[in-house]
């Protein structure tokens, strides 16, 4: 190809002429009058703080729950592909990620409606994430007790009880007391240390407290599940093997020391939740633009994405949305010898590349990746593939080559370098996003930019978050080189309802050529 087009972007507005419903600012038309109540058992597994084991017990759960043939759907609070994944594998189901900082209320209850009529789940298993009441300031937005009033659902605590006894009940009279409309319906305690310190325990829980107490875990001398720096162990890591074996020896655990009953109790009884408009809308194919391919069709642009040991942070909702925008999706492997197929587009998710180097440098694929790119491919890259992008990337003072497409290293480090959530504002005319476009993603990242030379201009500006770093003076992220798109921050596509149409229609033009 001798020339490379770069292809003008719909706004936000314009995508919300085509399917409002895509739009997280979009509050949908309350159901006040006539709705149809949807009976969806459901549970909010939470703790004091991070680290109170909350992982622990919903992984438990969900394995000793399915072994009673209960089919469990999982959720995962917030942007988090790690313990999502642990839970998918738990469950047998993949699971959901529920975060307010992306979806308002309504748009959020759609979603877990969609997502459990989806897996035909017979209960909806929440993890929340940090301490229950810990949001973004100090109302506690976003937080897993905000997700659980959102959900009216019953949440179940875990209580981390070393060297406490009473205090244990001020702590639950203080969750049930802190805010209004949370129903608090059942009490763990974990790490307990003797048959005694249990019964001081659920004597003072029982004097104090209306909660129930449905099962106490005692102290374990080791964890039992694999850690890294940024959580549980990627799947990169550990061999399938080994995971069902902690799996399985969590369910043994937990249904050993739980009334694993009477927390499905607890979640058959929650309350109904209004019906809510669909998730994607109520066509189940949404209107197209001009020249946007219809589903399906034989012509549909083909977009790859690459999920394998290096690269595997995606939300199901991103490759849904990109499928309903008319696009065929192909799964790639960096790690697959033979020659990938041919594809009109390229989407390389988040990950771990830099435990994979070796592999990655070895890899066929990689110089393919650069040949993409010069051609005028087409290509997002968040955060692990926006490093494949990078001229190398630098690991305990070695130094490994990648593709090269900017010239940047990506310097990894023992500390996180961008950890949260993301605000940012298209400041640069580009071919994905138009100008002025306000959006919301998350990071999670232990590598920093070392620009080999001037850092070139880049597209988003931050007003919350690290990305790059800073570029004349200001906090920002993203890159673009010819239709190349390569950033830090992590989206939720249903949030930011012109990506996926921009992707495919830049794919169905390449195809065109």
């Amino acid at each position: 190809m001798s020339s490379v087009k770069c292809y003008k972007v719909i706004s936000d507005k314009e995508a919300d002429n085509e399917n409002s419903s895509f739009h997280a600012g979009v509050v949908l038309e309350k159901i006040n009058a006539g709705f149809r109540p949807v009976r969806l058992p459901r549970l909010c597994v939470s703790a004091i703080s991070g680290g109170g084991g909350k992982t622990l017990l919903s992984l438990g759960l969900a394995r000793a729950l399915k072994r009673m043939g209960i089919a469990v759907k999982p959720f995962k609070k917030g942007p988090d592909y790690i313990d999502a994944a642990w839970l998918s594998l738990a469950a047998g189901e993949q699971a959901t990620n529920l975060d307010p900082w992306f979806l308002p209320q309504d748009r959020l209850r759609a979603l877990f409606a969609h997502a459990m009529s989806r897996s035909q789940g017979q209960v909806g298993l929440i993890e929340g994430s940090r301490g229950i009441f810990d949001g973004l300031d100090a109302a506690g937005s976003c937080s897993t007790a905000e997700l659980a009033r959102w959900l009216a659902c019953p949440v179940l605590v875990i209580l981390n009880c070393t060297k406490m006894t009473r205090t244990a009940a001020a702590l639950v009279q203080g969750i049930c007391r802190f805010e209004p409309g949370l129903a608090v319906r059942g009490l763990v305690l974990n790490q307990t240390g003797s048959p005694r310190h249990e019964t001081a325990l659920r004597r003072a829980l029982e004097a104090y407290t209306d909660v129930p107490v449905l099962g106490a875990l005692p102290r374990l001398t080791e964890n039992p599940l694999p850690e890294r720096h940024m959580g549980l162990a990627s799947f990169g890591e550990i061999l399938s093997e080994r995971a069902e074996t902690v799996l399985d020896g969590l369910a043994d655990f937990v249904g050993a020391h739980v009334n694993v009953e009477a927390a499905l109790a607890a979640a058959r009884a929650a309350p109904d939740l209004p019906e809510e408009k669909p998730f994607w809308g109520a066509d189940p194919e949404p209107p197209r633009r001009a020249g946007q391919p219809k589903r399906g069709a034989a012509k549909a642009p083909r977009i790859g994405y690459v999920r394998d040991a290096a690269l595997w942070f995606y939300y199901r909702e991103n490759l849904e949305s990109l499928s309903r925008a008319g696009a065929k999706l192909l799964r790639l492997s960096f790690f697959d010898s033979r020659p990938w197929p041919e594809v009109d587009g390229l989407y390389l998710g988040g990950g771990f590349p830099e435990d994979m180097t070796a592999q990655l440098r070895a890899s066929p694929h990689l110089a393919r990746l650069r040949d993409m790119a010069i051609q005028g491919m087409p290509v997002y890259a968040e955060c692990g593939g926006f490093m494949l992008l990078a001229r190398g990337i630098e690991r305990d003072g070695q130094l490994w080559e990648m593709s090269g497409v900017f010239p940047v290293i990506a310097s990894c480090c023992a500390k996180p370098q961008g950890l949260g959530y993301v605000s940012a504002r298209v400041a640069r005319r580009n071919p994905w996003l138009a100008e002025g476009t306000r959006l919301r993603g998350h990071e999670f990242h232990y590598s920093r930019c070392e620009w080999c030379g001037e850092p070139p201009a880049a597209v988003l500006r931050l007003e919350r978050g690290t990305g790059m770093g800073m570029i004349a003076g200001k906090a920002c992220d993203g890159l673009i080189f010819n239709n190349v798109f390569a950033l830090y921050t992590h989206i939720f596509a249903p949030a930011v309802p012109s990506w996926a149409h921009a992707f495919t229609r830049m794919a169905l033009h390449w195809r065109k050529e």
